[in-house]
Parts: structure tokens; C-alpha cells; sequence
């Protein structure tokens, strides 16, 4: 049982960053399914796939590198889990969060839909702050 499906997403995400993994699976979920596309469009990954296998439906995200086959680095540095199940935290419109000065973003659930907080201030609505992204 996972008490934090999103922060296991970000590990497992990690994870297979630091192992220098080409792809990684996470059990599939609508909000974990609408991070993998925000990353996707935001250019974190080279792109997510949504299964429906049985038992256990995945989402199977292809991770980004740069760099030649020996210096390769991945595209995502850090992820950063900020609302947490034991302290939520939530940003109005006039205060979300700018990450590394707009270098990295940050991924917010708001009333309409999971968006980043430029898309957010664009839409001028406030959320949940779920996660950092750099």
C-alpha cells in the first residue's frame, strides 16, 4: 500500500535517473498520468505511454539525456515533492511560486485541471502546489 502515489512517482522517477534507466513504469493514476504530460509538454521526457494492462494498468515514461553516450546527464536535475498527505499546501493566484527564477516549473492541481504555475497565473487561478521540477 502507498500512502504517497505521487511522491512514489518522483522517486521512482529519480530513481531511474540516477540508475541511467531509458524508461521507467508507474502504476497508472489520472493525476500521475497528467504530471507525465505536463513533463512531457514542458520537455522534462521524451514521452509517457498510458497502458491498460491487467492486473496492474502502467504508465511508461521515456526519460531525456543530453549530453555524448559517456557524459550523459539526464534532462531533470531535481523533483521536489511539496504538498504532502500530512501538510497540504495551497497558493492563491497572486502567490505561486516561480522555480530557480522560471528555469524549472512548478506542477499545480487547481479547479481546472493539473497545470503549471505559469499556465496557472495565465488562467489566473491558485492550487495545490504538488510539485518542483528543475
Amino acid at each position: 500500500m502507498i500512502n504517497d502515489p505521487i511522491a512514489d512517482m518522483l522517486t521512482r522517477i529519480r530513481n531511474a535517473l540516477m540508475a541511467g534507466k531509458a524508461e521507467v513504469e508507474i502504476p497508472r493514476s489520472k493525476i500521475k498520468a497528467e504530471i507525465a504530460r505536463i513533463l512531457k509538454e514542458e520537455g522534462f521526457v521524451e514521452d509517457y505511454t498510458v497502458g491498460d494492462q491487467q492486473p496492474i494498468p502502467l504508465i511508461t515514461i521515456k526519460l531525456k539525456y543530453y549530453g555524448t553516450r559517456r557524459q550523459r546527464r539526464p534532462v531533470i536535475t531535481n523533483l521536489a515533492r511539496i504538498s504532502k498527505p500530512g501538510r497540504r499546501v495551497y497558493r492563491g493566484r497572486m502567490e505561486l511560486p516561480r522555480v530557480l527564477s522560471g528555469t524549472g516549473i512548478a506542477i499545480l492541481t487547481t479547479p481546472k485541471g493539473v497545470m503549471t504555475a505559469t499556465q496557472a497565473r495565465r488562467e489566473r487561478v491558485g492550487g495545490e502546489v504538488l510539485c518542483y521540477v528543475w
